[in-house]
């Protein structure tokens, strides 16, 4: 299965999400998330945050309007219908907090054919109102032979 490597390097408009109170407590209720600082706001306000505390993982909520976009360019190519999410690594920054503006890019990083698979690596870099990178995320995809 030839893979195309034209995209790799190539970033994609920055997409911003509004980080929400509700959104917060919703992720961390569905995942099972019980620290106080993601569902009560007089915890979080204790703890000396300006609002509640978005667990590490919501960064699939806040990265996934700019991934998508680079997923699903043709250019990059990717056969969803063979497609398995291979892994994910993060470098996180400060916190995000409902009220929070967060930005981010994604990049092709690399594309690659060994075994007759596809390998397809993005990366993510998420910034918030500050400057301040919140979360750089490597997300890897597999397409199998056809």
């Amino acid at each position: 299965m030839p893979v195309s490597t034209r995209a790799v390097g190539r970033t994609f408009p920055a997409a911003t999400y509004a980080v929400g109170r509700e959104k917060i407590r919703e992720y961390a209720l569905a995942v099972g998330e019980t620290d106080p600082l993601h569902h009560d706001l007089e915890a979080a306000r204790g703890a000396g945050y300006a609002d509640l505390v978005a667990p590490p993982m919501f960064v699939a909520v806040y990265a996934a309007p700019a991934l998508g976009p680079a997923l699903f360019d043709p250019e990059v190519g990717i056969d969803f219908a063979h497609m398995v999410h291979a892994g994910q690594e993060f470098r996180w920054g400060p916190l995000v907090v409902a009220g929070d503006e967060i930005a981010t890019t994604v990049t092709v990083h690399e594309i690659t054919e060994r075994d007759g698979r596809g390998f397809y690596t993005f990366v993510s870099t998420s910034t918030n109102q500050r400057d301040e990178i919140v979360c750089v995320g490597t997300w890897t995809n597999v397409v199998r032979e056809a």
